[in-house]
């Protein structure tokens, strides 16, 4: 534990917000002690959570965890953001039903770069500490590693789900997955964590962490596991490969828009796990939304202004809402349209849209399943009027000067 003194609210108050939207709590009574001994003796806690640069682009499945170290660094504790640019060369096997191929270490920290400047979206960048388990990890000796691995076995390793249906499939299991579990609990000894998040299918790795600890004489860090934030479907979790998530770098007008889209139940997720209220704060929005007293609607804009102002500004943000009443109160076209050329004769749908809209980086195939799904509409004006669906991709392009094209539910066309 750090021995710099800082101001904290009471344990049952940390408790309140340490505890919302959380899985698992492993073991709470610990959690209780540390939390405790930290308020008595003005001592902040040590809170980990590491973050694998698989992908360049962080989406708001990512910052649940993020959210929660917000949490941790407003009441007062030391917050380590660990990026895995060694175990990113190994790759997590968590999940997955065959051997993941590992990073380049050029990927890796390219990626790395980009969650850096990402993750300060959320976190206060002058109390966040920011490693890398490279830092430790490419200096340590074969025989230290051979040591590292003395403190688990492979009957533990078959415990964990994933190695064990792919072990009873005579799937390969390569050693170097095995020491994925065993660099992330490492991890937690270096920076001597009491705490470590992460999420629900990460229980495995977190555990093992505690069990690092031990056989190297410190004590135990308590983990805390974060649920697996839905996608936009309400079903699924949050994944770029499934269209159902919402990026950070998603344009202000996207991400409100996107965030308006959800569910009214999905609403309230959002709101647990990603907004900034305060414990008494989303209580009391929770209960006016059942009640009554708060329409949904309202609630889900409130929530969307934050987030976006989040990761944009309050101006952005207030600007993308307006525009969103504008296109769905008011049904006003967006001064922000797109303005194509009309289509040359007898031109496929399909190719004219591909070639004259390169900006929406649509494929040919997302075009023709926008069509399927009835999410193409023709507007004689500007005005609104004569609306048409199209519904055959084959089709060929008869749009004419002053037409309005709406492509899903937020990007407008306008016909020159």
């Amino acid at each position: 534990m750090s021995s710099k003194k800082k101001n904290f609210d009471s344990v049952e108050k940390q408790l309140e917000l340490i505890s919302r939207g959380c899985e698992e709590i492993l073991p709470l009574e610990e959690l209780k002690k540390k939390l405790t001994f930290s308020h008595k003796n003005g001592v902040p806690l040590t809170i980990k959570a590491g973050f694998d640069p698989s992908a360049p682009d962080l989406h708001l499945g990512h910052t649940v965890l993020l959210q929660k170290m917000k949490q941790f660094q407003d009441l007062g504790h030391q917050v380590y953001f660990l990026i895995g640019d060694f175990t990113g060369m190994i790759g997590d096997p968590t999940g997955k039903t065959s051997m993941r191929k590992a990073l380049s270490r050029e990927e890796v920290q390219e990626n790395a770069k980009t969650y850096e400047k990402q993750v300060y979206k959320v976190l206060d960048p002058e109390k966040t500490q920011v490693a890398f388990n490279s830092q430790w990890m490419e200096s340590m000796s074969a025989a230290q590693l051979i040591e590292l691995s003395t403190h688990s076995t492979v009957a533990r390793m078959l415990e964990r789900d994933d190695f064990q249906k792919r072990y009873e499939s005579s799937s390969p299991i390569s050693i170097r997955e095995f020491l994925y579990p065993l660099i992330q609990g490492y991890d937690s000894v270096q920076l001597k964590a009491d705490v470590e998040l992460g999420g629900t299918d990460q229980k495995f790795n977190l555990l093992m962490g505690r069990e690092l600890q031990k056989a190297y004489d410190q004590e135990p860090q308590v983990v805390i596991t974060m649920p697996l934030l839905e996608g936009l479907d309400g079903v699924a979790k949050m994944s770029k490969s499934l269209d159902n998530y919402i990026g950070i770098e998603d344009s202000p007008k996207d991400m409100y828009g996107k965030l308006m889209s959800m569910s009214d139940t999905l609403m309230i997720r959002y709101y647990e796990l990603l907004s900034d209220l305060s414990s008494e704060e989303f209580t009391k929005r929770r209960a006016e939304i059942e009640e009554g007293k708060l329409h949904p609607k309202k609630a889900k804009s409130l929530l969307a202004l934050e987030i976006t102002s989040r990761f944009h500004s309050k101006e952005l943000a207030e600007s993308a809402a307006q525009d969103f009443e504008s296109q769905f109160s008011q049904k006003k076209v967006p001064e922000d349209r797109f303005h194509i050329q009309a289509p040359q004769v007898n031109e496929n749908i399909i190719d004219y849209l591909a070639r004259s809209l390169p900006d929406l980086k649509f494929s040919k195939g997302d075009f023709r399943r926008l069509i399927k799904q009835g999410g193409i509409r023709c507007y004689q004006n500007i005005e609104l009027e004569n609306e048409q669906k199209i519904n055959d991709p084959m089709s060929t392009a008869k749009f004419e000067k002053g037409n309005i094209l709406k492509l899903g539910k937020r990007n407008w066309v306008e016909i020159k």
